[in-house]
């Protein structure tokens, strides 16, 4: 099973074209493009590695991608995404987030239930990645 994160999250994985589409699409919004890496994507894991700064006063995508192959060079087996950033009203929020690489084998997550008090029960989600140590938590690194 493939891990679902951000926009396009249950379609293939993005061709390079598709990418820069998606891309062309966010500098022509106005939106400053970043991209992020991590080899620990936990739903609650919302701060990633950035790789570079982020892009403004873009209007092509080939600067973008330039930095996505980068990153993928140096990172083969992490998560690498792409962030646009609405700063619209003073304010900056997500407005597209998507992945362009996925390491090739995605161990997946455990639900794990606590039984308290009172026939409680709580659960939490954890990765079966993080049994490894950091940096090294997916095959082929």
């Amino acid at each position: 099973m493939k891990f679902r994160y951000g926009t396009f999250s249950y379609l293939p994985d993005l061709t390079d074209g598709e990418i820069a589409a998606q891309v062309k699409y966010a500098l022509d919004n106005g939106w400053p493009v970043s991209v992020e890496y991590s080899d620990d994507p936990h739903p609650r894991n919302i701060y990633w590695e950035m790789w570079g700064l982020p892009m403004f006063d873009l209007a092509e995508p080939d600067g973008v991608l330039a930095q996505i192959n980068e990153c993928r060079a140096a990172y083969p087996g992490h998560y690498v995404r792409v962030l646009a950033y609405d700063a619209q009203l003073g304010r900056q929020s997500t407005a597209l987030s998507f992945l362009v690489q996925r390491p090739a084998a995605e161990p997946g997550f455990v639900l794990e239930r606590q039984d308290g008090p009172d026939r409680t029960q709580r659960y939490s989600v954890k990765s079966y990645a993080t049994t490894g140590p950091a940096g090294a938590r997916y095959a082929g690194e």
